[in-house]
């Protein structure tokens, strides 16, 4: 009840009319049933104006540090972000990949929607990088499809540091689903779990035309806050994840859509 209060009355007008959301693909997204949306991250903001443009509910995992804080403001956050449909994870220590996949099969076997960012943290440059192979193992395990997810504009409205977003028209859009079925009983295997991860990252990379790195954006933060730059032998000119030919992107993905936007209303 607190996620649709927040979404239709109290948070979502006002992100409404400071972003103008529009969607493309929204279809793709089933009416029922667990189903992983797999999307690039650029910016906080990203859990926040994604599920505006589908009628369910979408659970993202966060840390457990947003809902540990003392004090009215510390209460204020973590009230929020259980309102958006975060779900807490604690990610330091040696198993905090493990809880988060147990938390994200969690939500999958009770028929949700799961967000979820295969890159594992915001881009640090707006390029999209590596995917880590958790998303990989979510889908082979829960047999859950994979939508892939390309997040327009919101580096633009939110980029990194700054806390407070310019109103911005923002974007989402939706790729077709992707079984990965057929592989399993195999979600130990190292190189089928990279392929698959591959495969997602390539998926987004059709509908966002970005420029791939093939590092892991934890990676190209740290070296960023260090001082060093990405090097520019690791960004892939011929070639996108799994060696693939980079995908060539029509110029509206990246700017809006064709005409009038194809946003859906939430359910009320």
């Amino acid at each position: 009840m607190y996620y649709w209060l927040l979404k239709n009355v109290l948070v979502g007008p006002f992100l409404r009319l400071a972003f103008r959301p529009w969607s493309r693909g929204a279809e793709h997204v089933p009416a029922e049933g667990p189903a992983i949306l797999a999307s690039n991250h650029l910016a906080v903001i990203d859990s926040f104006v994604l599920p505006l443009t589908i009628r369910r509910k979408v659970q993202f995992l966060g840390k457990s540090d947003y809902f540990t804080g003392s004090g009215f403001k510390g209460r204020l956050v973590a009230g929020f972000m259980r309102g958006v449909g975060t779900v807490p994870v604690d990610r330091s220590g040696g198993r905090a990949a493990e809880a988060a996949l147990l938390t994200g099969k969690q939500i999958l076997a009770g028929g949700d929607l799961l967000g979820i960012y295969p890159e594992g943290t915001r881009s640090p440059d707006g390029r999209l990088h590596r995917g880590k192979t958790g998303v990989a193992r979510l889908a082979i395990e829960t047999g859950a499809p994979v939508i892939p997810v390309a997040m327009v504009g919101t580096a633009e409205a939110q980029p990194i540091g700054r806390k407070v977003p310019r109103p911005v028209k923002i974007g989402v859009v939706y790729g077709e689903p992707l079984d990965f079925s057929r592989y399993q009983g195999m979600e130990d295997d190292r190189f089928i779990l990279r392929s698959v991860a591959d495969e997602i990252v390539y998926a987004i990379l059709e509908l966002s035309g970005q420029e791939y790195v093939d590092i892991y954006a934890a990676t190209a933060k740290a070296r960023i806050a260090q001082g060093f730059a990405v090097d520019a032998g690791q960004v892939h000119a011929p070639a996108a994840p799994g060696g693939r030919p980079v995908p060539e992107v029509a110029s509206d993905a990246a700017t809006g859509p064709r005409d009038a936007p194809d946003a859906v209303a939430p359910r009320q």
